[in-house]
């Protein structure tokens, strides 16, 4: 990996933290801003970071609202036998 990747990485690891501690949903898009003033290349590689580690959440929502579900079927259907 070279430096943007890990210092894109990086960043949008500790902003994620700071938008779950604070619930500000678009604080990555105010950093990205900043980043775009000074390094595009670096803005553009937050932002993919940034939208992967997103995409990454909402997937994994979606997976265990399903397992929950099956499994809440599955205690259902061993209480009707």
């Amino acid at each position: 990996m070279g430096t943007i990747e890990t210092l894109a990485a990086k960043l949008a690891e500790d902003t994620l933290k700071v938008m779950d501690a604070t619930g500000e949903e678009r604080l990555y898009v105010e950093v990205g801003n900043v980043l775009a003033a000074a390094s595009q290349s670096l803005e553009e590689a937050f932002l993919t970071e940034v939208r992967v580690r997103l995409a990454e959440r909402t997937a994994r929502r979606f997976l265990n609202k399903k397992i929950a579900a099956v499994k809440a079927a599955a205690e259902a259907a061993k209480g009707q036998a």
